[in-house]
């Protein structure tokens, strides 16, 4: 089959292969018929090595399609089923999932170290235990997810995973209260999620910042009160909060400089809310006593800080109430074999989200 192939790590260019074989498909596995997938920040991140990743790999995590196959002891799955990936799925069992907390579920990575592609030169990797840049994956049953027919593909691989980490980053983690003010530094498909979340709770307020002027303009249009440049954020506080800071400030970059700004640009006793997902080595640093003397919770958000399956359900149901707009987040589309052109569009914020067609 076909799939696109990161070599090695550092490399800016994806392969589009055509000897590319989905392994792995036993007791416990489906086997799915990829339809569409989105192009992540995330992805971009791992190329490049932000992110961990053996390679090499093929990229992608959030796609849908169709169950091609179920392996023996798989339930509530068959032929044709349509699905979303979930690239991190619950055991339902360990001590986060028994807590409530089973988006900190450890058991989806315990697969992200076994490879599940393989070409005639070895085994290559899928990110995240998926890969879904790929006309098809086999993963564990727990990573495909039943969606109702109304649902289209495309929609549905963003619903796998940058709405849910937006909306659930407002909704789930900090709980933005009505009323409030908020910033969201960082509008790529996730920041523009969270904008949606935000005005969904009924924020009063609702500051975008990019440095991409496209992205700054797709903001208002999702709910952003007023959309401004990394280098006009201060002058926001100073008029919107009138020097205070705003209550609530996501940061959905994933670098620590961002988060020191949205640390500064948080109101002495609101919630910084850290979306992005940055890399190992890159520490943010905060003194002592402007931790204790200022009171400001510092809140991760990790897959939208809440059960999965529960967020997806939510997000559906807000969709088709008209509450929320996923379709005008897929600004661009483009074959598996326009890929390269896709990560173009994502490292130059010409795209919040673009869709690979397979």
């Amino acid at each position: 089959m076909r799939a696109a192939v990161l070599h090695e790590i550092g490399q800016d260019k994806l392969e589009v292969l055509d000897d590319v074989e989905a392994v792995g498909f036993g007791p416990g596995k489906v086997r799915i018929r990829v339809r569409a997938t989105g192009l992540c920040h995330s992805d971009v991140s791992a190329m490049s090595g932000v992110l961990p990743q053996p390679a090499p790999f093929v990229p992608g995590h959030e796609g849908a399609g169709e169950i091609l196959e179920v392996g023996d002891g798989v339930t509530g799955l068959a032929p044709g089923d349509r699905v979303l990936v979930c690239w991190l799925p619950a055991c339902g069992a360990c001590p986060s999932c028994k807590r409530g907390q089973s988006q900190l579920c450890l058991a989806g990575f315990m697969n992200a170290g076994t490879p599940n592609f393989r070409r005639p030169g070895g085994d290559v990797f899928g990110f995240a235990g998926t890969g879904t840049f790929a006309e098809e994956v086999v993963v564990d049953a727990g990573c495909a997810v039943p969606i109702p027919d109304d649902v289209p593909f495309d929609i549905a691989a963003l619903i796998g995973c940058g709405v849910t980490t937006g909306l659930g980053a407002a909704l789930n983690t900090a709980k933005v209260e009505a009323g409030s003010s908020v910033a969201v530094i960082g509008c790529g498909g996730v920041g523009i999620s969270a904008v949606q979340g935000a005005r969904l709770q009924g924020a009063a307020r609702i500051v975008a910042v990019d440095p991409v002027e496209s992205r700054r303009e797709a903001a208002l249009r999702f709910g952003a009160s007023e959309a401004v440049a990394p280098e006009a954020l201060a002058d926001a506080k100073q008029r919107i909060t009138g020097g205070e800071g705003f209550d609530y400030v996501f940061e959905v970059v994933g670098k620590s400089a961002t988060a020191r700004t949205a640390y500064e640009t948080t109101r002495r006793g609101g919630t910084l809310c850290v979306v992005g997902a940055g890399a190992l080595d890159d520490h943010l640093k905060l003194s002592m006593f402007e931790l204790f003397f200022d009171e400001k919770r510092i809140l991760p958000s990790m897959y939208g800080g809440g059960d999965v399956l529960r967020s997806y359900e939510r997000t559906i149901a807000l969709w088709r109430a008209g509450r929320i707009d996923l379709e005008s987040l897929i600004t661009h589309r483009v074959p598996l074999s326009g890929v390269n052109e896709a990560l173009e569009q994502m490292r130059t914020g010409a795209a919040l989200r673009t869709c690979v067609e397979i």
